[in-house]
This record gives structure tokens, C-alpha cells and sequence, in this order.
């Protein structure tokens, strides 16, 4: 394992925080890069203490130029783990501009500071939504790349600056993990998934409805063509995922790699109606939901093909649905607002992306 000093952008987030865990158990030298505009300073606070290890926090955005090279001419990082974007499928089709500007600029802002720092490699959060509707399953990474949403298109296009900005120079590393259901939460309880509104995935949806916060689950469409008529995702725990960046990490660091990506997944999928009864295992007692029409764009399956990780990385999943709900419902009954005060959570009854 080679140490590195790392900046992590949007390292106070859900994964960002759980891979920080990671990155400091390893001794690796981190420095935190976070605007908070979508996480907690307390995420921070709390992987601290429980890492029993201090590192350096820069409260800063990705499209603040400037900023970038004022904290990469000072810490000198020899690699990025860039987690900072934005990410709700929904609030994309609505604000555009906003998710290319920070997801797509963002990443070029990132890139320029790399460079005037030579700093050569970079690993980055991406998405399975950039395969849009499969044409086969497992999806593996030779699947063709048709993302049907804003949010997808804004992956995609930073995915093809990374690749470019890799080929240029012989010596740049740049590795794309394509994350497919990211669930679950630090075995602590102390760290997890924090919706800043109205939750964008099916788990902390379920999670919410469990601790008393929501009404009941909507489950959109039980036509599907698969084992109960309810849409099939491939989920992962994110401590799973956390390791994931730590292996691509060390094998960006042995040697000249170019430009290359990853499935990250199970391999294997979940249906609403089993992460539901899973979830009810969990927090030991039955949920409400209700059946209503399926919704634009969803499909009924995606599953991952993660071999290519398993053989290049030597990462597998470790973690089972019962783990993943577990965990979860350890983070949410301990923290039924996540990191802020109860009287600030948003519990209207809203649509929510619920598969």
C-alpha cells in the first residue's frame, strides 16, 4: 500500500465521509474539500473521533478557481478522490445549469488546480446512470453509454474530460468508479446517509418512514417484469464502496494505468418489495406503502457486472441486504434528523425517486 496525501472533495458527505474513514485508518494524509452546501461540518466531527485522527478541512467550492489553487499550492496532494457534485435526478431536469456547472466545470476547475500542482491522479464518483436503460444484464463496462437524464448526461461529459485529460500526458492516472445502489451506514451508527430534503433513493426513503418521519413508501409500479413486479437495483454497502476507492486509489499509485473505469456493485439485485420486508426485519415491525403508477424513465432491472474490479482492484462486496438494512436503521434511529435538529427536516409528503 503506497501512503499518499489526498485531497477528498464533497468529503463530508454520505460516501465521502465513510471513504475518509477508510483513507485514515490506511495513514494516508487527507485534507477535507467541502462547501457544505449538501453535508455537515458535524460528518467531519464525528469521523474524527471515531478515527481518533485529526486532518485538514478546507471549506471551499469545486467552481471557486482560485480556491482550488490556493489549497492544492499549499497541501501539494499527490492524488483526489473527487466525490463534490450534485446528484438528484429529478432536481436535474429542473436546474440544468446548475448540475453542469458543478458537476462538468466543477470537475474542469478541479483538473486545472491538478495540474499547476502536479498532481497526476484522480479518482472519481460516478454513476451507473450513464448506461441509461440496459441493453443486457449484468451491466459491464463495455455497455454502451446513453444516460437519459440531466444528472446522467453531467457524468458522463465529466467522465470524458477525465479520460482526455488522462490521455494527454503519459503519466496521468484517472479512474472512473461507476457506483450502482450506494445503501447502509458505518457500523458505528455514528455516520450515514443525511437527505438535505426529501430523499433521493429508495433505503433512507424506507428509513424515514420507519423512524416516523414519513407516512409510507410509495412503490412506483408493480408491473415490472421481475420476481414481484417491483423495479430490481443492484445495491452496495457504503462501506463496500468506501473500500472500493481505497483500492483504486492504491492501484493508481503502482504504476501508469491511463484512463480506466469500474462497475461498482454486488453483482446480484434487490426488488423494492424485498428491501422493504428486509428493511422491516430490521427495525422489527411492518412499514406502510402503497402501490402507485410507475414513473417516466424508470426501468425495471439494473445489475452490475463488478468482475472487473474483483480481478484489476481486488475488491469484492462483503456486506448482505440484511447488513446494509441493519446499518441503516442503527444510523437512523440514533439520529432520526441525521445531523440537524429535528425542527429542521423537511417531512412533507412529496414524490421521492424511490427505485
Amino acid at each position: 500500500m503506497v501512503m499518499n496525501r489526498v485531497v477528498v472533495t464533497g468529503g463530508a458527505g454520505y460516501i465521502g465521509s465513510h471513504t475518509l474513514m477508510e483513507l485514515l485508518a490506511l495513514d494516508h494524509e487527507v485534507c477535507v474539500l467541502d462547501s457544505f452546501a449538501n453535508s455537515s461540518p458535524k460528518a467531519l466531527v464525528r469521523v474524527s473521533k471515531l478515527a481518533g485522527r485529526k486532518f485538514a478541512v478546507e471549506s471551499a467550492d469545486i467552481r471557486d478557481e482560485q480556491a482550488l489553487y490556493r489549497i492544492f499550492n499549499a497541501f501539494k496532494p499527490d492524488a483526489v478522490i473527487h466525490f463534490a457534485g450534485l446528484k438528484a435526478v429529478a432536481e436535474g431536469e429542473t436546474k440544468p445549469v446548475d448540475y453542469y456547472d458543478v458537476n462538468v466545470a466543477g470537475t474542469l476547475n478541479l483538473l486545472k488546480a491538478m495540474t499547476a500542482s502536479n498532481c497526476s491522479r484522480i479518482i472519481f464518483s460516478s454513476s451507473a446512470t450513464v448506461y441509461g436503460d440496459p441493453d443486457y444484464l449484468p451491466l459491464d463496462e463495455t455497455h454502451p453509454c446513453r444516460p437519459a437524464s440531466v444528472y446522467g448526461r453531467s457524468k458522463y461529459f465529466a467522465e470524458q474530460v477525465l479520460f482526455d485529460w488522462a490521455r494527454a500526458t503519459p503519466r496521468r492516472n484517472a479512474i472512473v468508479l461507476r457506483y450502482f445502489n450506494p445503501v447502509g451506514a458505518h457500523e458505528s451508527g455514528e455516520i450515514g446517509e443525511d437527505p438535505q430534503d426529501i430523499p433521493n433513493n429508495l433505503m433512507p426513503f424506507i428509513a424515514q418512514v420507519a423512524s416516523g418521519l414519513r407516512q409510507q413508501l410509495a412503490i412506483y409500479g408493480d408491473d415490472y417484469e421481475t420476481r414481484d413486479g417491483t423495479g430490481l437495483r443492484d445495491y452496495i454497502h457504503v462501506s463496500d464502496l468506501a473500500r472500493a476507492h481505497v483500492a483504486a486509489l492504491d492501484y493508481a499509485s503502482r504504476g501508469q494505468v491511463g484512463a480506466d473505469v469500474f462497475n461498482l456493485g454486488s453483482g446480484n439485485g434487490a426488488t423494492v418489495r424485498e428491501m422493504l420486508a428486509a428493511y422491516e426485519v430490521a427495525c422489527g415491525r411492518s412499514l406502510p406503502s402503497k402501490v402507485v403508477s410507475r414513473r417516466a424513465g424508470d426501468v425495471a432491472a439494473s445489475v452490475a457486472d463488478p468482475s472487473k474490479a474483483e480481478k484489476l482492484l481486488d475488491w469484492r462486496t462483503r456486506h448482505t441486504l440484511e447488513e446494509m438494512c441493519s446499518s441503516s436503521w442503527n444510523w437512523q434511529s440514533k439520529n432520526p434528523t441525521g445531523y440537524r435538529a429535528a425542527e429542521s427536516l423537511d417531512v412533507s409528503p412529496k414524490a421521492h425517486d424511490a427505485v
